[in-house]
């Protein structure tokens, strides 16, 4: 769904660090949380470096990527989705950190998570008066951008963990559970007028545990509900996958906004 405003040809004469919002866009963050997921675990269990040292490593190349993507003077696709990447693994690696480390619920680290996003928005918002994502074109705005982002995967692994584990309602289940809203989310946008800002970050919220739960599924063992693929082979097909069609955006530029 892609959002329309006056904003949009406004920044257009200054600078635009984001993706259009299309089917790629989609496509790209669903596949990029499912990594978030299974290269977390991949690295925490597959490669013995624990929890604590995946999440020191992971964040020190994340926050390499991020110096990179916002030192970009416009939107530059390895940048952006690399960043992406790494911001879905370390906000996986936070939420079991809580959980498996410090011994947090997962219906504690949902609402947490839930009430830091929700004031990073009205912080966001009563700063720049806009949640636009084709307003990113101050560095103040992509630091709220990117750190909005960081909640929604935190709390995505945490909501998509709550639905498939504490309720015990399995992994397929809850994919389905996700995609569902969704499908009503995007029902609404196109049928019933809702705001397109609201629609999108509803949207990219639940792709995080639509994701998760997705991610689990495909990798975990056949005794937990899964197709046990494994992380490694997961991890492997969807970074190719993205890998993919990343070259393609960056070879057509088919996903950004014309300055």
């Amino acid at each position: 769904m892609k959002e329309t405003s006056s904003l949009l040809s406004e920044d257009r004469n200054v600078w635009n660090k984001v993706p259009q919002v299309t089917v790629f866009f989609w496509i790209i963050k669903i596949m990029a949380t499912t990594v978030g997921e299974t290269a977390a675990d991949f690295l925490n269990f597959n490669l013995f470096w624990g929890l604590s040292n995946t999440t020191l490593v992971m964040s020190g190349l994340l926050i390499a990527a991020l110096y990179f993507q916002m030192s970009a003077s416009k939107y530059v696709p390895a940048l952006y989705w690399l960043a992406v990447v790494l911001i879905s693994v370390v906000g996986t690696l936070i939420t079991d950190n809580l959980v498996d480390n410090l011994g947090v619920s997962l219906e504690a680290t949902t609402i947490v998570f839930s009430i830091l996003l929700s004031l990073t928005f009205g912080v966001w918002y009563a700063s720049e008066r806009t949640l636009s994502i084709h307003s990113i074109t101050t560095k103040k705005r992509e630091m709220f951008y990117w750190l909005t982002i960081l909640f929604t995967f935190a709390l995505g692994t945490a909501a998509g963990d709550l639905v498939a584990e504490s309720l015990n309602w399995g992994y397929l289940l809850s994919a389905i559970i996700f995609a569902a809203l969704i499908g009503a989310i995007t029902l609404a946008y196109y049928r019933f007028k809702l705001n397109a800002v609201t629609a999108f970050w509803l949207a990219y919220i639940l792709t995080r545990p639509l994701g998760a739960s997705l991610g689990d599924y495909l990798s975990q063992d056949r005794s937990e509900g899964g197709l046990e693929l494994g992380t490694t082979g997961t991890s492997i097909i969807f970074i190719v996958i993205i890998l993919g069609l990343v070259i393609y955006l960056t070879k057509t530029k088919k996903d950004e906004v014309a300055l």
